[in-house]
């Protein structure tokens, strides 16, 4: 239980010194980018380790449980996971979702580096 608390906590923490560093202009980005990062994490955890439950997750990715819980939420309505009695498995539309989100963060990353060389 400590541990538990002791790792929401850190969690908390790096959150409120990464907000800290942000800009108005770019922080709705940021976060966003972040959730990101811990949906694919939750995924790529849970593609490697299936089936696993909420606990589980939380102590590999140590992330925060209502964390782990609202990614497998959002995993699951976008079809990429599924339950099972044993915890949540990942579904056949995992690669194409890949592929799709890597063409994606392509055209971001060139939007921004667009963005970055108008501002220079």
């Amino acid at each position: 239980m400590i541990m538990c608390v002791n790792k929401s906590l850190r969690s908390i923490k790096k959150m409120v010194e990464k907000k800290r560093e942000r800009c108005v202009l770019t922080s709705v980005i940021e976060t966003e980018l972040d959730i990101l990062k811990r949906h694919i994490h939750v995924l790529k955890t849970l593609q490697k380790n299936q089936p696993m439950g909420i606990i589980k997750l939380s102590e590999i990715t140590e992330y925060p449980q209502h964390m782990v819980r609202y990614s497998l939420r959002i995993l699951e309505q976008d079809g990429l996971i599924e339950p099972s009695p044993h915890g949540a498995v990942i579904t056949d539309k995992v690669e194409s979702t890949i592929s799709l989100l890597k063409t994606t963060l392509n055209k971001i990353s060139k939007t921004a580096e667009e963005i970055k060389k108008s501002i220079d």
